[in-house]
């Protein structure tokens, strides 16, 4: 048996504060994040393909189009979050402290699922690239699908 993975990727450029960090990064700084969607199966469909890049541009990168490019996440257990939110309508209170490692985990296990509910497409991986030396992976280990 084989994996075959279809992968998109898509840049967004975001702004966040890591809440607690001793850092630079505890400041507000932005990133033009490179965002790896993993779609995988053990079989093609009738025409050849795991899943049409269509579809995962539709929805998944429309999604971080709609809510996360040219925004500002911060974490809802920020203390400044209510006075930051009041600062600019695109300002995201988000339910994790915005590192690449949580924004990679609830891209894979909270969006990913809701948006493709009810089709055959899974999403196995997801890469957060934050800079071109930095990135942080999720990815599902599901050994019911043999993958």
């Amino acid at each position: 048996m084989v994996k075959i993975s279809a992968i998109r990727k898509h840049e967004i450029h975001t702004g966040h504060r890591v809440y607690g960090h001793d850092g630079k990064c505890q400041h507000l700084h932005g990133h033009s994040y490179i965002i790896h969607f993993y779609c995988s199966s053990t079989e093609l469909d009738a025409i050849g393909m795991v899943v049409d890049f269509g579809i995962i541009k539709s929805t998944l990168c429309q999604w971080l189009d709609d809510n996360y490019d040219h925004s500002m996440l911060i974490w809802e257990k920020d203390p400044l979050a209510n006075e930051i939110k009041k600062l600019d309508s695109k300002v995201q209170i988000v339910p994790y402290n915005p590192t690449a490692e949580n924004i990679a985990q609830y891209l894979l296990t909270q969006i990913a699922p809701k948006l493709l509910e009810g089709s055959k497409i899974l999403v196995t991986k997801v890469i957060v690239e934050e800079t071109l030396k930095c990135r942080a992976e999720c990815e599902l280990f599901q050994p019911e699908f043999g993958i």
